[in-house]
């Protein structure tokens, strides 16, 4: 008998030993809880998000359409059915249509352009013209424009540099751009900070079209009259409505005159199709464009401007229109002050159903799926707060408006956010606040890829290893971790994290469902069960990604936050400013040795002339010591506390909720309420959009863009704010450090 308790005892040690941890979990805990992922997995059904899709992208349904609206009653139904307490909740924000678009090339070859997407047979939605938007850049200005036109590769600052050096001035002319290489916003501001009176931004077959595969419909990439619509509101500024930053746009709410709103581009501007464009370069003479810059149409690419001139006009119907966002909440049973929240938004340019329908008929997958598990007991400690987005496209409206209008609430509420979008066939894609990297590693570990049957992350890893540079493979090699990247804008986190400082994480599937149908009329249902995800496999890799997410962030006893991560990715952001103002000393010193010889050889030789550039201002010596002084501290204090996390599971009820209310809240820390400079909207001073990169991430925003601006006493200024950003966030980890120690 004692030998038989023995053998029991042996076995139930072993067991403990064998069993899944989950971060922020007790032993006894995790194990219900992965009890529960296994039956959430099988509540999940791709033939619903099949259905809900056909659904919600049969009809154009953009920012004030009457689909729009019946897309959000029929989510909001579905919410109510699985017991979730439900609204609609509405703002009323500015948003322009097309009244006229005109486009012509004068001269002794004229053209008009035809600015229109065929129907085609094989897309039965592509008909829907009556009920269509046309090709067009909301938030473009109005103008009846006539120019020389020049042709600027991207139009980012870069290609005006280069412009420069070519002898090229832009000023009261209209440019011509490639999308790509930047947010389509850029374009149209940089061009107007360069004089230019209009903008032409056009897909080159290079990037989305013949030069990647057959296009739609016998293959997936974009036809020679399809066109990119897309918003070119100033969101590096601030996103949501333009007319009121800060606040709700609510019916009576205070709004700005409409000249007065700084987000609205200052210039005409117009997206166009590749055969639309064709004529256009055509006509430009000038110097050939540098290699770099040349498309995949069969002419050869010249900077311009051309003998004949271009004639754009361009008026919009600048209307209040309402938002209707829906909010479903399924209370918690502990903690129901205490929100995760999660988000994808339901508005379309047109159709929409890669972009946005996919990730948002694996959203109602999900909270259907956890629905059910809470009608056969499933507990929620925590609250969940479903969100599916309205005007999103045209500037993250919806989810901005209502951050900004319960901002205070969401202050104290707010655990995390949990954002999804367009969603396809491939690897895992994710990016986030640092805090939260070991708590989705751990999750991508335990979801399999539907295709090869390892998981995500493996499947991640090869992914990367495969497609990195023999340097980047030796540093891999063996490192599975899934760096998460840092959140600039393009989506429904901005309100969350960047103003309010809610700890936030962004997840997608893609890269094998490749098109070329973004933002056009063939985002279809059709295109989509074609090339983007046949039978939904990856919607519900999504589902069961983001559910495990939510559930475990709800029903955790520790919250998984990992302070130690953030310290060790900012660690690198600190080095990299470092060796980014290095290496502007040295750039600047060469460049100004260079003017110095060239000056000093024509010196010898007065029968030549040159004019010699502006030499640039010598890089000063800024000091980084009040910032190095920080990130020690937060060093030896975010390790500390990370050593003694395992142990805070077995702290009492009321001391795990004092430490989750500090652990929850630290993020907010890294928000300065006056914002970063010229853009006050934008407070977290680690994150933010660059001001001249649009979608894409500037880290220690205030400081980064100083140095790439040349503004060194702004730099030094914001060496400053930051040091002191930090102090207050090493604050926090030291109470939560003596709440475990006590």
């Amino acid at each position: 008998m004692k030998l038989l308790n023995l053998v029991l005892m042996l076995l139930f040690f072993v067991a403990i030993a064998n069993a899944q941890k989950i971060m922020g979990f007790t032993d006894a805990n995790a194990a219900k809880q992965i009890d529960w992922e296994k039956q959430f997995d099988a509540q999940l059904n791709a033939k619903n998000q099949d259905t809900w899709m056909q659904f919600l992208s049969s009809h154009p349904h953009h920012v004030g359409s009457p689909q729009d609206k019946a897309n959000a009653e029929f989510m909001a139904k579905l919410f109510q059915s699985w017991c979730y307490q439900t609204e609609i909740v509405s703002y009323y924000v500015l948003f322009p249509t097309p009244k006229t678009r005109l486009l012509e090339l004068l001269g002794s070859k004229p053209f008009k352009a035809k600015l229109e997407e065929p129907t085609l047979k094989e897309d039965k939605t592509s008909g829907q013209k009556t009920e269509q938007l046309p090709s067009y850049n909301a938030y473009s200005a109005d103008g009846d424009v006539t120019a020389e036109l020049v042709f600027v590769n991207h139009g980012i600052p870069a290609d005006y540099e280069e412009l420069e050096q070519m002898g090229i001035d832009v000023k009261g002319k209209i440019v011509i751009a490639k999308y790509g290489g930047s947010w389509r916003g850029i374009k149209p501001k940089v061009a107007a900070e360069h004089g230019a009176i209009g903008c032409l931004i056009y897909s080159d077959p290079e990037d989305d079209g013949y030069a990647r595969g057959d296009v739609y419909p016998e293959g997936a990439f974009r036809p020679k009259n399809g066109v990119q619509r897309g918003s070119v509101m100033d969101m590096p500024l601030y996103p949501g409505d333009p007319l009121t930053p800060g606040v709700g746009a609510t019916k009576d709410a205070k709004r700005l005159d409409r000249n007065d709103a700084i987000t609205i581009m200052k210039i005409p501007v117009l997206p166009i199709s590749y055969e639309d464009a064709l004529p256009l370069l055509q006509s430009l003479g000038g110097q050939v464009v540098p290699v770099s810059w040349r498309g995949a149409l069969p002419i050869t690419y010249h900077v311009g401007p051309g003998k004949d001139k271009v004639h754009l006009k361009l008026q919009f119907n600048w209307d209040i229109k309402p938002l209707y966002n829906v909010i479903a909440k399924l209370p918690g049973s502990e903690l129901p002050d205490e929100w995760i929240i999660r988000g994808n938004h339901h508005d379309a340019w047109v159709n929409g159903a890669d972009d946005p329908i996919s990730g948002i008929v694996s959203e109602l997958d999900e909270a259907r799926a956890i629905g059910e598990l809470a009608k056969k007991g499933f507990k929620l400690k925590r609250t969940l707060v479903y969100c599916a987005w309205d005007g999103e496209e045209p500037g993250v409206i919806g989810s901005t408006e209502w951050t900004e209008d319960h901002q205070n609430e969401l202050r104290k509420k707010a655990v995390f956010y949990l954002n999804t979008d367009a969603n396809s066939r491939g690897f895992i894609s994710a990016a986030g606040s640092h805090t939260l990297e070991p708590f989705f590693n751990e999750i991508a570990n335990d979801v399999m890829d539907p295709q090869t049957g390892v998981s995500i992350k493996e499947r991640k890893y090869a992914s990367d290893m495969v497609t990195a540079d023999k340097t980047a493979r030796v540093k891999m090699s063996g490192n599975k971790n899934i760096k998460l990247g840092a959140l600039g804008a393009g989506s429904d986190w901005s309100g969350f994290l960047q103003f309010l400082g809610i700890a936030s994480l962004n997840l997608g599937f893609g890269g094998e469902g490749q098109g070329g149908e973004y933002h056009s009329i063939y985002d279809s249902y059709d295109h989509f069960i074609k090339f983007k995800d046949p039978g939904f496999q990856y919607g519900i890799a999504l589902s069961k990604t983001a559910g495990r997410a939510m559930m475990r962030m709800a029903n955790a006893d520790v919250l998984p936050f990992d302070v130690n991560s953030f310290y060790k990715t900012l660690a690198g952001y600190v080095t990299e400013l470092k060796t980014l103002l290095d290496n502007t000393r040295t750039e600047t010193d060469q460049e100004n040795n260079m003017i110095r010889d060239k000056l000093y050889d024509l010196a010898k030789d007065p029968t030549k002339t040159y004019q010699a550039p502006k030499m640039k201002d010598e890089v000063p010596y800024l000091n980084f010591s009040d910032l190095e002084n920080a990130m020690e501290q937060l060093k030896n204090s975010t390790g500390e506390f990370q050593k003694q996390y395992g142990s805070a599971t077995r702290l009492p009820i009321d001391k795990q909720m004092e430490l989750n209310g500090i652990l929850y809240k630290v993020e907010r820390s890294l928000i300065n309420e006056k914002g970063l400079p010229r853009r006050p909207w934008y407070k977290h001073q680690i994150y933010a959009p660059g001001y001249y990169t649009g979608y894409g991430v500037k880290t220690l925003p205030g400081i980064r863009e100083a140095i790439d601006q040349r503004n060194w006493k702004e730099a030094q200024e914001n060496i400053g704010i930051v040091s002191r950003t930090l102090e207050n966030y090493t604050q926090q980890v030291r109470q939560a450090m003596n709440i475990v120690t006590r």
